[in-house]
């Protein structure tokens, strides 16, 4: 089955963000971490950033809101354009409506859970979104260590996921490298950010082609 990979531009050169994203050229997506120093004690950018490396980036834009009141705010990056919008479960107030709302202006809708955050609650509401994100680090910086301990709740999503029929894409961040990827994949996980493993690699194209090979080959 195909693996997608998805570049974490909290690994890029914020200072050089335009020639940085033409190295990605070969990923599926660009993600693209927006954090408020409030839901995660760290600050990166907001909308109109996200909206000039819309403009340039030669893919499209999966973006990871880690923020508070994602249900006020995550509308706006949906009508920049972004092909994805994934807010987190434990900010949403109301997570449904508001997946309804992000689908219906084009943008693909996520879901996102941090470490130590159950999935059963949100079996049965896996029709109303497109990507289940399993966050395999704690959210809110870029170069932590992958946490295996977040690999059964992906797996009873992916068993959930196969069960239903649906389309819905599971997606790991945190520590994607060539190891722990087959760990992911192993688990049911088919999309994949990875920021340090591409964005510091010399040849950020082989990167990315090897992890896509790679994971391709532990896809169930």
């Amino acid at each position: 089955m195909p693996a997608r990979i998805n570049p974490s531009i909290l690994a890029a050169d914020f200072v050089n963000m335009e020639r940085e994203l033409g190295r990605i050229g070969t990923a599926d997506l660009v993600h693209v971490d927006v954090m408020d120093n409030h839901f995660v004690p760290n600050l990166t950018f907001g909308p109109q950033m996200v909206e000039r490396i819309q403009a340039v980036s030669p893919v499209p834009l999966d973006v990871h809101l880690m923020i508070a009141d994602p249900d006020r705010w995550a509308p706006a990056y949906a009508e920049l354009g972004a092909f994805s919008v994934t807010f987190h479960a434990e900010a949403a107030g109301e997570p449904v409506t508001l997946a309804r709302t992000l689908r219906s202006m084009g943008a693909r809708a996520g879901i996102a859970l941090k470490p130590g955050t159950g999935v059963d609650s949100y079996l049965d509401l896996l029709p109303e979104f497109d990507q289940v994100l399993v966050m395999t680090v704690e959210p809110g910086f870029g170069g932590q260590s992958f946490i295996t301990e977040t690999m059964p709740k992906l797996r009873r999503l992916h068993e959930a996921v196969k069960a239903s029929g649906l389309d819905v894409w599971l997606q790991v961040d945190g520590g994607i490298t060539e190891e722990t990827i087959v760990t992911a994949a192993e688990a049911g996980a088919n999309t994949f950010v990875a920021g340090s493993s591409v964005f510091k690699a010399e040849d950020p194209a082989a990167a990315i082609r090897l992890l896509r090979e790679t994971a391709a080959r532990h896809i169930h």
